[in-house]
């Protein structure tokens, strides 16, 4: 069987005072999700914007997978327990 979708995803970063926020979204067509991530420049290091925007956007991205992570697991563990429903009783001693 021959699957093909396209999600979309975006990413919004933005800068102020040395911390940087990301937030980026996953559009599946039927869900919408969004993660979130941050990051703070130390006042003594040098400010290399790229850094932070490296920092926050793998840190939303990371929320945005764990999210979409936790979706998977407990979309497996209901058809796990459809299909043992299915199946009808087992026969034997209860463990």
């Amino acid at each position: 069987m021959s699957h093909t979708l396209e999600w979309k995803t975006r990413l919004y970063l933005f800068e102020e005072d040395g911390t940087t926020t990301a937030r980026a979204t996953l559009d599946t067509g039927t869900t919408v999700l969004t993660g979130h991530g941050a990051a703070h420049r130390n006042p003594a290091d040098a400010d290399v914007p790229e850094i932070g925007d490296e920092l926050a956007a793998g840190r939303a991205l990371r929320d945005l997978g764990r999210q979409l992570l936790d979706i998977a697991e407990g979309d497996v563990g209901s058809a796990h327990a459809r299909s043992h429903a299915e199946a009808g009783p087992v026969l034997g001693w209860s463990l």
